[in-house]
């Protein structure tokens, strides 16, 4: 008990911000960061002490994969979400992360999760490994550098 309480407090905001920057609004964030606890509160046994954050990031992140593979009915409904969430994302970022946020679309789907993960979750190389379950350490490093060189070319004015 003590161990899960010891996760939970230090990881839930960090666990909660990531969420919030994918998901269509705060319930919809607050349910899947109550998802992924109870995952790890099930599989406390199994979540390393000393790298315990990544690996919530990477359940995080699955249970967000379920919850797009529901979103995904139909062409207008995906539309909608994607609006919506950038509304919801667009009050609680500043400057930085809305230049940042604008040119992630331009990357693909992979090396914009590596370059969020990188510079909003502030995760290092051998941890996004663990939250996208790749390895190795390199192959992130690389695309972090891929990514945010086409990030820097999508946002460097013409």
């Amino acid at each position: 008990m003590e161990r899960f309480e010891t996760l939970f407090v230090t990881n839930r905001l960090d666990i909660l911000k990531y969420l919030v920057r994918r998901c269509v609004d705060t319930d919809e964030a607050a349910d899947a960061l109550a998802e992924t606890f109870i995952v790890a509160w099930r599989r406390i046994d199994v979540v390393p002490t000393d790298r315990g954050a990544a690996l919530l990031f990477g359940v995080a992140r699955n249970v967000l994969f379920k919850l797009y593979k529901k979103r995904q009915l139909s062409t207008a409904i995906n539309e909608r979400l994607a609006t919506e969430l950038r509304s919801v994302v667009t009050t609680s970022r500043n400057d930085w992360e809305e230049v940042l946020w604008t040119g992630t679309f331009q990357l693909s789907k992979s090396d914009r999760e590596i370059v969020e993960l990188s510079a909003w979750e502030e995760l290092a190389p051998g941890e996004i490994a663990i939250v996208l379950g790749i390895s190795p350490k390199q192959l992130v490093c690389d695309s972090i550098v891929l990514g945010t060189d086409s990030l820097k070319s999508c946002c460097s004015p013409s």
